[in-house]
């Protein structure tokens, strides 16, 4: 885990990695119905396993920034009316999930598995949690394109958590193996 009270060259440059790392991850996507699979929560998780919170947060945040400036960053593409696409509380909830992830990660001195796994788990909560929300209101009273709660919780919930779980594994997987590293700074010299 990085210094929490420094923004150094060290993080700037793997905050910019990790943006971009969920832009790729937003590039690649198998369409559900509702909301796409994408690889996004895995580095959006990883980020916040691995810089922290607010170097999670930041990564996230430009990413968004990106996004919403009119760069095709999203997986439906970008521009600031991306906002009142039903997906897009999401994308809001990798901000939140990545902080939170990276607050927990914080307290875990020792690198250990478990804390990890919860700091995903609550990291991907907030996600849900946020773009289930948001998705259920633009639908239903921007759009009016009614969306009932039972069939919102199967499309963005029940059918996508097999997903997200395999890929809260796959980011708590890599960040064992590169947090030490990146503490140590070896990926910046």
């Amino acid at each position: 885990m990085l210094e929490k009270n420094t923004i150094n060259v060290r993080m700037l440059v793997l905050c910019g990695l990790f943006s971009a790392l969920i832009v790729v991850g937003a590039m690649i996507k198998v369409p559900l119905p509702g909301i796409p699979f994408t690889l996004q929560t895995l580095f959006v998780i990883l980020a916040g396993l691995l810089l922290g919170s607010r170097g999670g947060l930041i990564a996230v945040l430009v990413y968004i920034f990106l996004g919403l400036v009119g760069l095709p960053v999203f997986s439906g593409g970008g521009g600031l009316m991306y906002v009142l696409k039903p997906s897009f509380g999401y994308i809001v909830g990798f901000a939140l999930g990545a902080f939170v992830t990276g607050w927990l990660a914080e307290k875990n001195t020792n690198n250990e598995t478990l804390p990890m796994v919860i700091a995903a788990l609550a990291g991907t909560a907030v996600i849900y949690a946020l773009g289930l929300t948001w998705y259920y209101f633009i639908a239903n009273y921007y759009l009016n394109t009614p969306v009932g709660a039972a069939t919102l919780m199967m499309t963005g919930f029940v059918m996508t958590l097999p997903g997200d779980l395999i890929k809260i594994a796959i980011s708590v997987l890599l960040a064992k193996r590169l947090a030490p590293v990146i503490a140590q700074g070896m990926l910046t010299k």
